[in-house]
């Protein structure tokens, strides 16, 4: 069936335009791997903003990414003072004294800095937030946000104004005792859950809480197919195998998700009247690693533990050589995921050419641990070419988690019933699974009082039970990761820097229009994974309200 479409439907079907700012924020971004990359990128090709700095331990990549976003390529450019940094220590120190300099002269001086985009590894995520938000710079994290529920609060305390959360990480340099040095501004705080940035997202919940579409939501089923190989190189052999040295794949995989959920079902609607959350009533999951494990080693692969000496390793679907080999550098992808086994591939491919990049990649695929390898050196690093039945992953390869909400009126109509309109009984079912053939393309259901939609990551599908009809939704798909929510989040939240640094609006205000979503909202999404983590492994129905009262408000005295 075919309708007109109405102007709020057909911002979500067309590119949005480069936002250009008069004075354009200064960007400093923490971590040169895929993810600053991919902000940075994002941010330049969404705005006029300005990459002004970056600090990297690893020196190839912190000056690749100069050379990109920074500096330029040209013959002799190199990077100037203030705008290289090997860790974000460094940068707090620079940055200091260039404050204090400017208080002393009168005028601004060196390299300022606007906002930080926090892309380091998720473990790493605490020390530097709370390291550096005492400077009072607009800082956007990666999620997650933290991988302990601990180390959350600590950075939502740190990033509310608690001195006590920031002591330890700059002994005091950056954190208001520089006598007036360190001006106190209000700051914006953005989450990278892109997820609800694309405007095929926007759309969705465009739909399903402003236009009614489907009525009350009565249920809900969400799947993110994260890919079999993805997940092999992510979560068996990757930085996110272990749930000691990071978190459960809920979290550092799938926290997308979960927040995904809270935004159609907990979140009031744009505009409502009454903006409080319906909070969820109870939690359970269940999940395991299912099939990357020792057992179910195939039997001709003997006791080998690399793809390169494996006799089985020609016919196994996992095989390292194939993957990173066959199926991408030999048709010239020396971006991801074969930029992550060696960052340097790429600068040899160019260089030297297929052959010698070919060659670097089977030596680095070649590289295992054994027996008497120390843990703590396992640990320390990812083992792309180790077979995915023995490596030392530990997290979950398949999950589902179900969450449910009971009525929670907060009106009554004029007969004295309660008003349950987005705030009735409802379900979420939400499941993980590795073994897909689509990498990360979310697709799901919802059920309603008045219709149902089917979603992908490309389609929306409206029916509506009182005509019989389905209306096909496709929203304009954005280049870049996560269907244009990379590229949107990071216009969103420069918008919102740019907004109060203008003085045009609060950050309060600002958080609300560009970005939906405060500080709060996002720690309570990812306390939501947490909860769902403690159901799993201890197999219980975990009672979300006395969860959260006795794990959160009693550290941080909040709703």
């Amino acid at each position: 069936m075919t309708s007109s479409k109405s102007s709020e439907e057909a911002a979500f079907l067309k590119a949005p335009g480069k936002q250009t700012f008069t004075n354009p924020p200064r960007v400093l971004v923490i971590g040169a791997g895929s993810r600053g990359t991919a902000y940075a990128k994002a941010a330049l090709s969404s705005t006029n903003a300005i990459i002004a700095a970056v600090c990297e331990p690893i020196a190839y990549k912190r000056n690749e990414f100069g050379r990109k976003f920074i500096w330029g390529s040209d013959e002799g450019a190199v990077a100037s003072h203030g705008s290289a940094f090997v860790d974000w220590r460094e940068w707090v120190e620079y940055e200091t004294s260039r404050r204090e300099q400017e208080v002393k002269g009168g005028g601004e001086v060196g390299n300022r800095i606007d906002a930080v985009f926090v892309c380091v590894l998720d473990e790493m995520h605490e020390e530097v937030v709370c390291g550096i938000a005492g400077l009072k710079v607009h800082v956007c994290v990666e999620k997650p946000l933290s991988t302990r529920l601990e180390s959350c609060m600590n950075i939502y305390r740190a990033l509310e104004g608690d001195k006590a959360a920031t002591d330890g990480y700059t002994n005091g340099t950056a954190n208001g005792e520089t006598n007036g040095v360190v001006k106190q501004k209000e700051t914006i705080f953005g989450i990278c859950h892109v997820l609800r940035y694309s405007p095929h997202n926007m759309l969705l919940r465009h739909l399903l809480l402003e236009k009614d579409v489907i009525g009350d939501v009565l249920s809900i089923e969400h799947v993110e197919p994260v890919g079999w190989w993805h997940f092999s190189h992510s979560y068996v052999r990757g930085n996110w195998r272990k749930e000691s040295t990071t978190a459960p794949s809920l979290l550092t995989k799938s926290c997308h998700d979960i927040d995904f959920l809270m935004w159609l079902l907990c979140s009031p609607a744009p505009n409502a009247e009454n903006a409080q959350p319906h909070l969820p009533s109870f939690i359970t999951s269940t999940g395991s690693r299912k099939f990357f494990r020792k057992e179910r080693k195939p039997k001709a692969a003997g006791s080998a533990t690399n793809c390169l000496s494996c006799p089985h390793e020609s016919s196994c679907d996992y095989s390292a050589r194939k993957i990173y080999l066959a199926k991408h550098l030999e048709f010239g992808n020396t971006g991801w995921p074969v930029k992550i086994v060696n960052p340097e591939i790429e600068d040899i491919y160019k260089t030297s050419g297929k052959e010698a990049a070919a060659k670097q990649l089977l030596e680095n695929l070649g590289e295992d641990y054994t027996s008497d390898t120390p843990p703590s050196e396992v640990e320390a690093r990812p083992w792309f070419g180790r077979c995915v039945w023995e490596a030392d992953n530990d997290v979950c390869d398949d999950q589902c988690v179900t969450i449910t909400w009971d009525d929670d009126p907060i009106e009554k109509d004029d007969d004295g019933r309660p008003i349950l309109k987005g705030r009735g009984a409802k379900t979420a079912q939400f499941h993980m699974v590795a073994f897909t053939e689509k990498i990360c393309e979310r697709r799901g259901r919802i059920y309603g009082t008045k219709g149902e939609i089917e979603y992908d990551s490309t389609t929306i599908k409206v029916h509506s039970f009182s005509t019989g009809y389905t209306k096909t939704h496709k929203p304009h798909m954005v280049g870049g990761g996560h269907g244009g929510g990379d590229e949107g989040l990071a216009r969103q939240f420069l918008m919102a820097v740019n907004a109060v640094d203008s003085g045009t609006l609060s950050a309060a205000d600002a958080q609300v229009k560009f970005l939906g979503c405060d500080l709060e909202e996002a720690f309570r999404s990812h306390a939501m994974v947490f909860a769902a983590e403690e159901a799993r492994t201890q197999r219980q129905v975990v009672d979300w309200k006395k969860w959260w009262s006795e794990r959160v408000e009693s550290q941080l005295g909040q709703r």
